[in-house]
């Protein structure tokens, strides 16, 4: 058997393994534009428009919130998984470190979707006691939202957060 010079000297898009890392390469190539298409497409929008200007003084309101915290005891009381499309009783409890009530000018419940800037909602919680207080909730989208109750007294706003997940079976 006779070896041509043309034999010798095969095209390297026969070989399999050329084949393969031009494949590899190539859908990987596909799936980063394909989420950069989704990433640009399907933009939340979460960032804050003046976000520059709410961080140029972060450190100094941090150091001033903490000097002006008035040393509540506030906690959120919800299940453990929130159920889709149900109304569910939220509940927050405030009051002094030794106990006591108080009575602020305003609290209200916020939710946010961490996902989609679009589902957030917030509601005024209503008094039912010494030092609780309650809202009826329906989340309309199930997975994790962020839940912020916040309290206004005399000027001032104190917070507490939770994070929370809706479930889509119950």
């Amino acid at each position: 058997m006779m070896h041509t010079a043309t034999d010798s000297h095969q095209s390297a898009w026969r070989s399999p393994w050329v084949l393969g890392w031009f494949a590899i390469i190539a859908s990987v190539m596909t799936a980063n534009f394909i989420m950069i298409y989704f990433a640009i497409d399907a933009n939340p929008v979460l960032v804050v428009e003046d976000y520059y200007d709410r961080g140029q003084h972060y450190e100094k309101n941090m150091v001033a919130r903490m000097a002006n915290n008035p040393g509540w005891e506030m906690r959120i009381s919800a299940p453990e998984e929130l159920p889709l499309n149900k109304p569910t009783a939220i509940k927050f409890s405030l009051a002094t470190k030794e106990g006591g009530a108080v009575r602020p000018d305003s609290v209200i419940f916020y939710a946010y979707r961490p996902s989609d800037a679009e589902a957030d909602f917030s509601l005024p919680m209503q008094h039912i006691g010494n030092g609780l207080y309650k809202a009826d909730v329906t989340f309309e989208l199930k997975g994790v939202w962020d839940i912020l109750v916040s309290v206004q007294k005399d000027g001032e706003e104190y917070n507490e957060a939770l994070r929370m997940v809706v479930a889509a079976g119950q």
